[in-house]
């Protein structure tokens, strides 16, 4: 099969409510969406660029497009499954020895990758669920008999809102749910109360967005702690990530790494540096499917548990990858994502991927992510677009 070629979208996607935690407030997300067409198949792929966690804007993204020799890198022949497979673990978008997280550019890494696998699999034929059996070294495992149950993601801003959805999500089913504190006081009395109202089956984590101190770490766990909770995700900055080495399975909660987490870089430095319990991997600020696949292999070698997290604003498109990527990726603990119609107005894929109840989300069998675009809702919230002819 050979690579035609590939249009890059710069799309906003409206939210249909108001996003607030202690790092940002959105109404909307400037995300990239990459159209992929091979000989008889075209695939896609989707990446949202956070400053406040991989260091690049939309604008960032868009500008390094134009340094991406992809007639190079993947034009001018033709590919098997294996040998793809093997060019996108090889393929780095990162500026070199001023990126020494490797990181910058992992939301055009992710959406690019995503189109070219998406593609070539829906051209052989084959889900991309099967993907370890074409992976050589970035296998994983072959697809395990049921998902993981999708979490609930509730941020505690405004607290009586956030109580009403954590118990409409529990008559929904859910059994496992991740508050977004950091922002306001009164937070940990929430999580105590809604510990109380949710039972002791269910399983709570908490995320503070990178807002408390160093100094401040352990009384701020010491009020959370009566509401036996799995982790706490991203306490402190990273810029201040050296205040946690050593503490592994010190600290009164187990934490969980997500915006020093988003390189298999970062993933031998928490891991050397002993600053964590859990990794949040999202494929979006880890680069793809295969960076992502590289971290979860470390961590299960160190005995880190992961969690396969998403961002506000996802489509249905990283909703099907990561359901995808769950279903062969081992050792996942918590499951998030598949939030599309609690949360964005356009979805941009035919099938409605929301978890249903239990949070279980339907098996995707089809070829490639196993999903249908809308190409009109993809023209609707596209702001730029660019074509580089490959072949």
């Amino acid at each position: 099969m050979r690579l035609r070629h590939v249009t890059f979208h710069h799309v906003r996607i409206p939210l249909k409510r108001t996003i607030r935690h202690a790092s940002f407030t959105r109404t909307a997300t400037d995300s990239l969406v990459v159209r992929a067409e091979w000989d008889g198949a075209v695939g896609w792929g989707e990446g949202l660029p956070r400053h406040y966690v991989t260091g690049e804007t939309i604008d960032d993204a868009w500008d390094l497009i134009d340094r991406v020799n992809l007639a190079e890198s993947f034009g001018g022949r033709d590919w098997t499954l294996p040998t793809l497979i093997a060019r996108c673990g090889e393929f780095s978008l990162s500026p070199g020895r001023d990126d020494v997280r490797s990181c910058f550019g992992n939301s055009l890494r992710c959406a690019l990758e995503l189109a070219l696998l998406d593609g070539a699999f829906r051209s052989a034929g084959e889900s991309l669920r099967n993907l370890p059996r074409y992976g050589g070294e970035e296998s994983a495992a072959d697809p395990v008999d049921a998902l993981p149950r999708y979490s609930a993601v509730i941020t505690v801003m405004f607290q009586p809102r956030a109580m009403s959805q954590a118990v409409a999500f529990r008559a929904l089913g859910l059994k496992s749910f991740k508050f977004k504190v950091g922002a306001k006081p009164g937070e940990a009395r929430f999580v105590r109360h809604a510990r109380k109202l949710l039972g002791r089956s269910v399983s709570l984590r908490i995320d503070a967005n990178e807002a408390w101190r160093p100094e401040d770490l352990r009384d701020h766990m010491g009020r959370f702690a009566a509401a036996s909770l799995d982790s706490v995700e991203q306490p402190i900055p990273h810029r201040e990530l050296a205040a946690l080495a050593g503490t592994r399975g010190t600290l009164p909660i187990p934490v969980m790494l997500d915006e020093s987490m988003c390189s298999p870089e970062d993933a031998q430095a928490a891991i050397r540096d002993r600053t964590c319990d859990l990794f949040n991997v999202r494929l979006s600020k880890c680069g793809g499917f295969l960076p992502a696949l590289r971290i979860l292999r470390a961590a299960t070698a160190a005995g880190i548990g992961c969690q396969l997290g998403c961002q506000v604003g996802e489509t249905g498109i990283l909703s099907a990858a990561g359901r995808q990527f769950a279903s062969f990726a081992l050792g996942l603990r918590w499951l998030e994502g598949s939030f599309d119609s609690f949360l964005v107005k356009e979805r941009l894929t035919r099938q409605n991927l929301t978890f249903g109840f239990g949070g279980r989300g339907r098996e995707l069998t089809g070829p490639g992510l196993g999903i249908d675009i809308d190409e009109a809702a993809v023209a609707r919230v596209t702001i730029r677009s660019k074509t580089i002819r490959c072949g």
